[in-house]
Formats: C-alpha cells, sequence, structure tokens
C-alpha cells in the first residue's frame, strides 16, 4: 500500500503511537510521519505509506497552520501545559497592547526553539538535557509567520490562528509573546488544521482509519 493518510492526533499521543498504530492497523510495514505534534497537541498528521515515504521531508517542509490557545498570566518550564507552571501576575491585558504586540510576530522573525525540543546540542535532544537537568542553551533562527490572526479573547486566554513556515515553534510564540507583553505566557493547547494541501476536514480518526482512507499515489 502506497500513499497517504491524513490522520486527526488526538491529545496524549506522541506522533510515534500513531505511526505504530496505523502500522498495525493497515499491515503495513514502512510508515511515516510528515512533521511532530506535541503528545497535547491535535489535529493533521500526514502519515505516508510504503513508497510515498520518499515524500516525507517534502510535505514536512510545507507551510503549516495552527489553533493556539494561550494562557497569560504564568510560564512553563517547557512552555506549555505539560511542564511546571508558575503564577506571574493577575493584572488583565487589553486587547489593543495584544494587538500591538502581535504585529513584531508576523513575517520573518528570529525564534529560540524551547529548551524541551527535539533540537540536537552536541549530539543529544536538548529535551533530554532539560530532563537531566543541564542547563539548555538553543540558537535563535529564522523562521516566518505569514498570517497571524486572534480568533477570541477572554482573559487569561488568547485563541489565535497562526499559519507558518517549517520550523517554527508555536511553543515559543506563546512563551515570547507573553515575555513581551510583560505578564508571562505558555501555550495551553495547540491544534494543527493544515500541513501544505492538507486540511483538518481530510482528516480521520485512528479508530476510523481504513485502507479506504487511503490517498494513493
Amino acid at each position: 500500500m502506497d500513499g497517504l493518510i491524513i490522520i486527526n492526533k488526538p491529545s496524549g499521543w506522541t506522533s510515534f503511537d500513531v505511526v505504530a498504530k496505523i502500522r498495525n492497523k493497515l499491515g503495513v510495514k514502512k510508515v511515516g510521519h510528515t512533521g511532530t505534534l506535541d503528545p497535547l497537541a491535535t489535529g493533521v498528521l500526514v502519515l505516508c505509506l510504503g513508497k510515498a515515504t520518499k515524500l516525507a521531508q517534502q510535505i514536512t517542509d510545507t507551510s503549516k497552520e495552527y489553533i493556539a490557545e494561550i494562557t497569560f498570566g504564568a510560564t512553563s518550564t517547557t512552555d506549555d501545559a505539560e511542564g511546571a507552571i508558575s503564577q506571574i501576575t493577575n493584572n488583565k491585558l487589553q486587547i489593543t497592547k495584544i494587538e500591538d504586540a502581535l504585529k513584531d510576530f508576523e513575517g520573518e522573525i528570529m525564534q529560540t526553539p524551547p529548551p524541551f525540543s527535539a533540537k540536537k546540542i552536541g549530539g543529544k535532544r536538548a529535551y533530554k538535557l532539560a530532563r537531566e537537568g543541564k542547563e539548555v542553551k538553543l540558537e535563535a533562527r529564522p523562521v516566518t509567520i505569514s498570517e497571524i490572526e486572534i480568533l477570541d479573547y477572554k482573559w487569561p486566554k488568547l485563541s489565535l490562528r497562526i499559519a507558518c513556515g517549517k520550523g517554527t515553534y508555536i511553543r515559543s510564540i506563546a512563551r515570547d509573546l507573553g515575555d513581551k507583553l510583560g505578564v508571562g505566557g505558555y501555550l495551553s493547547a495547540l491544534q494543527r488544521t493544515r500541513v501544505g494541501e492538507y486540511k483538518i476536514e481530510q482528516s480521520v480518526t485512528v479508530e476510523k482509519a481504513s485502507e479506504e482512507n487511503v490517498i494513493l499515489i
């Protein structure tokens, strides 16, 4: 079976959990994903089956779209809800201040990945070093955010739609926006709604995945 299947990843699963499940369910030995989603995140995970795995990097390099929920007034050691949370303030922000701050997050920006990320430092994953209590210093690198739109705001939660290029960490946007506004912030929920041309509307749950859902190539 050579093709693609668009999975709606559930919260609590790793991307590799989904790969393993689909491999067993469809009886396909060669399965690869096209961009990791953190365990707490949900949404589009494009899986390549059989000979289609040769397309994995090409799809990984495409643009992506997310619905992100940021919680202000606190920070997290992992920049998301999985880490240790520290309260910073209860002072509410006016939406106009958020709108002004978001202007600095559009276009090509320099972004530092979270310490709990899969980036490598001296051949070792950053998150492994962080879990060992070692200091993690990652360099900022350019990423592109083509669109960022406020969907909803009610202190302390902000909902954004973000369209961005490859390598963008939404957790870093949450952290950096909170820093810029002086109130702290972390990513409290995330749904990926698009990877390249593949949208959430085309996705199926792991439970409903079948050969009928495979886009043959």
